[in-house]
């Protein structure tokens, strides 16, 4: 017949108590400067030590080297009051949940004042005491209050605050808390090696988690767990499917799905969470105790180390990465919606549709009137509002040199910056005309096709024309329309939501590929940074098919920018550094179309500034184009609010 591990490893001095230095360390020099108390108050939470502690006190206060913080372990005393030992007539525990009322507390007076039967004091160990009486407390006051010089108690408690005030006054109180997690754990991890018991890494956390913190709890889940291991040792996939946790791969797939607003695989994860026999209930307090731990490290990157959170390296590196895609305000929501929702799933007949409906406001945050709603919408913006800061850097024009001239200073007018988010790119380039001025022509210098690849454009000067000419109020009229355009798809796209395709693929689906999406656009961002510009802000992945990848655009110029081009080799290398697999890339449109431009033929060209130089004429933005083959004066334009003229060559 084996022994519980609770009390197989009960402590035998006050070093082995862990996790309560702050009261086993002012006892055990109490007991060096033989100052004990007659009356002693042990609370706190069960299973943090309080009886294990009494009884170590007990046994210091009898041995016959004592009072000693540490007892001998050889005197009778001290054999008989080990944590296997019978006991001693001397030590006398007492349970007031069945010894409580006042006829229990008066036979105690009557026999406390007989002196021991062999030890030095007789000491009365009362656990539970918060369920003596009023009567009982009442009927002890006067013995507490004065005892004989041979008497000790030692109330414990986990209730101090139905201990009647006077009983109260006439003890030390000592605290007892909760074990931290590294410290059980770690204890844990002794426990299984003096067993000779092979545990994976993952399950000792379950085990503490499951424990609360509590250290008789603790070693009762891993009795229990070590009962039925076999030679292999214990495994994370026991352990869960014993203590009924939900699989950290579940979590993943569901904080992965929210971040995606992938509605499809989170009812999936919600399915394969009701197949596999888990209790709905425990999902979701699952689930907010993870959107809890994002919270944390969205706070305090380094709560790993600090031990705010209690999981694997690896596992860390994963949550950083979510709670860097969610944001706090979008974290803060969750956790909101998933506590009311627990709350609601209480005595619930149905939890699975209650989970459901919970994962419905999860994914719609446009859904929220309240301010944890407006502040999830807010965060949203500011990280597009970021991403669009860094994806549109003042553009440059190429310039033909000027003829030297005088070495007067000259004045130039700079542009200043205007607080609007930048509008989609033009996509595609114009079709070259018998009527152009400017042919295109190739890396020779001859007409001819532009080539696909070309070098990059040294910085040169531009030039700004005023806000009030004509020609300047048009180009930014219509930046501004195709603003109002983008913004009204990027509401549309809030309020409804992609629809996305999950084809499972081999070894990723469309939900896989979009929990590694940013790593492929770090990748795209170092080969180059107007490809990034255009997958970052325009385009999302909405299906999966073998090694086939659909992308939409949200504009059809930008989709018509991105194809058949340098842009798609760039992301399929990307793709293939990243996941090792060459992927066949389809890109599609919405059907949104950029409000069209003032033809340039119907502009008059303006009067050159006074300020300005010879041979300084006004380039019309239908005649400059950067090397993508897109109108780069009117990026610039839109981007600054303000029509861009450059230098050319008179000659």
């Amino acid at each position: 017949m084996s022994l519980a591990l609770y009390r197989k490893y009960r402590p035998a001095t006050f070093a082995e108590v862990i996790g309560q230095e702050h009261v086993t360390t002012p006892l055990a020099q109490a007991l060096l400067n033989v100052k004990v108390h007659h009356a002693y108050l042990f609370s706190g939470p069960r299973g943090c030590g309080k009886t294990s502690s009494a009884r170590i006190l007990a046994r210091s206060l009898n041995c016959e080297k004592g009072p000693t913080p540490e007892p001998c372990g050889v005197c009778d005393s001290c054999v008989a009051l080990a944590p296997g030992g019978p006991g001693g007539l001397d030590v006398i525990e007492i349970d007031a949940a069945s010894h409580g009322g006042v006829d229990d507390a008066r036979d105690l007076r009557e026999r406390a004042f007989f002196s021991p039967v062999s030890s030095r004091f007789k000491i009365y160990i009362i656990d539970e005491a918060h369920m003596v009486t009023r009567e009982g407390f009442n009927a002890l006051l006067k013995l507490v209050e004065e005892p004989p010089p041979h008497l000790k108690f030692v109330f414990a408690t986990t209730e101090p605050e139905k201990v009647i005030g006077t009983i109260r006054s006439r003890t030390h109180h000592y605290p007892f808390r909760l074990v931290a997690p590294d410290r059980l754990r770690d204890h844990l991890a002794t426990v299984c090696a003096r067993e000779g018991v092979t545990v994976e890494p993952l399950v000792l956390p379950l085990v503490v988690r499951a424990s609360g913190g509590s250290v008789r709890d603790a070693l009762s889940v891993l009795d229990q767990l070590l009962s039925g291991v076999d030679a292999g040792g214990l495994t994370y996939a026991r352990a869960v499917a014993l203590l009924g946790f939900t699989d950290s791969a579940l979590l993943d797939d569901t904080i992965d799905a929210l971040s995606a607003d992938d509605g499809a695989a989170l009812f999936e994860t919600v399915d394969r969470v009701v197949e596999g026999g888990h209790d709905p209930r425990r999902f979701a307090g699952d689930l907010l105790e993870r959107v809890r731990d994002l919270i944390v490290l969205n706070a305090v990157p380094d709560a790993a180390a600090k031990g705010l959170i209690d999981c694997p390296v690896d596992q860390v590196e994963r949550m950083s990465a979510q709670a860097a895609r969610l944001g706090p305000a979008q974290l803060s929501r969750l956790a909101d919606i998933l506590a009311l929702g627990l709350t609601e799933m209480r005595g619930a007949t149905a939890p699975r549709l209650l989970l459901e409906l919970i994962c419905a406001r999860l994914l719609l945050p446009a859904a929220a009137v309240g301010e944890s709603g407006v502040l999830a919408r807010l965060d949203r913006l500011e990280r597009r509002l970021s991403i669009a800061g860094e994806a549109a850097p003042a553009a440059r024009i190429p310039v033909a040199p000027s003829p030297p001239r005088d070495p007067a200073p000259r004045q130039s007018a700079q542009p200043e910056p205007a607080p609007r988010q930048p509008a989609p790119p033009e996509a595609a380039p114009r079709e070259s005309t018998p009527g152009d001025s400017t042919p295109s022509r190739g890396g020779d210098g001859s007409p001819g096709s532009r080539p696909a690849t070309a070098a990059p454009v040294p910085d040169e000067p531009i030039v700004v024309l005023p806000p009030d000419h004509p020609q300047a109020q048009a180009t930014a009229a219509a930046a501004v329309a195709a603003a109002s355009a983008a913004a009204a798809v990027t509401a549309a796209n809030d309020a409804d939501g992609p629809t996305t395709t999950s084809t499972a693929a081999g070894d990723i689906d469309a939900a896989g590929l979009r929990r590694v999406w940013p790593d492929v656009l770090e990748v795209v961002k170092g080969r180059k940074r107007t490809t990034w510009a255009l997958l970052a802000q325009y385009a999302q992945v909405v299906a999966v098919t073998g090694r086939a990848l659909t992308l939409e655009f949200s504009t059809d110029p930008i989709r018509r920018q991105f194809a058949g081009g340098v842009n798609e080799e760039i992301l399929k290398e990307s793709l293939r550094q990243v996941l090792g697999v060459d992927w066949q890339i389809t890109s599609v449109g919405n059907g949104n179309e950029l409000p069209p431009r003032v033809p340039a033929d119907q502009v008059d060209a303006p009067e050159p500034p006074p300020s300005y130089d010879e041979g300084v004429d006004v380039a019309r933005d239908e005649e400059v184009r950067d090397d993508s083959g897109s109108d780069a004066v009117t990026l610039l334009s839109r981007s600054l609010g303000a029509t861009v003229i450059t230098e050319i060559d008179t000659a």
